[in-house]
């Protein structure tokens, strides 16, 4: 696939979006076939299905409905429509900064932030504290998103980069996209682990009990890979590094649970444990992201140190 815009769109302000179905993709749905193929740009599948529905999605130049089924050889493309009018509002809240440039912002952000506004959290998200702080963000990821690239979860503590400008989320989402930028996690997990690194590759999906959770499954699934080292060990626990090389929607904490080792404090995939170690949300902090500057073509590279809470639990374990 090539999901890079051209440069007559990015002038133009709009970006299309051009791939031929290859092997192993012909006979999946038009909806369905999208959201894999962009699924590291954090589009949403509702926004995806109005795109087909108002023909910005197209097969050959034609409209399709949703449910239509790719050939081999198929001609997707896509024009994204302008940008909505803004609904969500900003608000005074502070923003780690921990870079900030004409084209880019990366925040530290922290446990217990949403990052945009949705069902049940109107306010008080990074949006709205962006909006406040920068009147500049990208419209390309629609009116409740400007600006966003990729998320983080709620009570997962740690770096996020957000763009400026429609040019910059382009680059951002196709490094994104290419698995380029560099991501690493500090997780305090369940269990002592006695390999010192290793992989987890394994696909996952939505559950079929509860279409809010993730697990690991061959059906209907993404290809997902992480990669963890043992930082130390110890009674009963073990603190990780974990590099992304895929990004998706809670995979480390499928992952870690899948393996046998969850979280400390997921109050989702964690377990019935209760040890908590003082964690409000899971010992999970983004603590190193890298990415090609947009505009310089320089690689960028940011850390931030592990939150108070988090270091508070390692230093109970250290001491026991």
């Amino acid at each position: 696939m090539n999901g890079k815009p051209s440069e007559e769109a990015a002038s133009a302000g709009e970006y299309d979006y051009e791939w031929s179905v290859e092997e192993g993709h012909a006979g999946e749905r038009v909806d369905k076939h999208i959201a894999q193929e962009l699924a590291d740009q954090a589009f949403s599948r509702s926004q995806i299905q109005e795109w087909i529905r108002t023909g910005a999605a197209a097969v050959n130049g034609q409209a399709v409905k949703a449910n239509v089924k790719l050939a081999l050889g198929d001609r997707i493309s896509i024009v994204l429509p302008e940008p909505e009018p803004l609904e969500a509002y900003p608000e005074n809240i502070p923003l780690d900064v921990v870079y900030e440039d004409s084209d880019v912002i990366v925040i530290n952000k922290p446990r217990g932030m949403v990052v945009h506004p949705a069902a049940g959290h109107p306010n008080g998200t990074v949006v709205n504290a962006l909006l406040h702080h920068c009147r500049d963000l990208s419209g390309i990821n629609g009116v409740m998103r400007p600006g966003i690239v990729h998320r983080i979860d709620k009570d997962t503590s740690g770096l996020l980069m957000i763009a400026k400008n429609d040019l910059a989320h382009a680059s951002l989402a196709e490094q994104l996209k290419e698995h380029s930028v560099t991501r690493k996690y500090r997780a305090l997990v369940y269990g002592v682990m006695q390999h010192d690194k290793g992989t987890i590759d394994a696909p996952i999906g939505r559950a079929n009990h509860d279409r809010k959770l993730y697990v690991v499954t061959d059906k209907n699934s993404k290809h997902a890979v992480t990669h963890f080292a043992v930082n130390e060990r110890f009674d009963e626990y073990t603190l990780l590094e974990l590099k992304l090389e895929t990004g998706r929607t809670h995979q480390i904490r499928v992952h870690m649970k899948y393996i046998g080792f969850p979280l400390v404090g997921d109050p989702v995939y964690g377990g019935k444990s209760g040890r908590t170690l003082g964690m409000n949300g899971q010992a999970l902090h983004a603590e190193v992201l890298g990415f090609v500057h947009p505009r310089t073509g320089e690689y960028k590279e940011f850390a931030v140190p592990i939150p108070e809470d988090m270091l508070h639990a390692i230093e109970i374990l250290k001491t026991r």
